[in-house]
């Protein structure tokens, strides 16, 4: 399949030369790139506290249960708070 692809220059100019210092095609390249991207599964680099938030969304009922006691408890007015 044929598109096109606005890169900024300087990556444009990295890439041309990196795959010609492979000794590929610019296009082999840039689809060798998608492709190892795409491999890389769901992991999303450059958020790593994402990847941390992800494996605790186990706790998301008790994270609610807490939070349930938490606000009836500052629902009730203590009689020595009643002015």
């Amino acid at each position: 399949m044929k598109t096109t692809l606005e890169i900024p220059d300087p990556t444009f100019r990295k890439a041309k030369a990196t795959a010609g210092a492979l000794g590929i095609p610019l296009r082999e390249f840039v689809t060798q790139a998608v492709e190892e991207k795409l491999s890389s599964g769901s992991r999303r680099q450059g958020k790593p506290w994402l990847e941390c938030a992800g494996e605790l969304a186990h706790l998301h009922k008790e994270t609610v249960r807490i939070q349930k006691i938490i606000d009836e408890e500052f629902e009730q007015i203590e009689p020595e708070d009643w002015t």
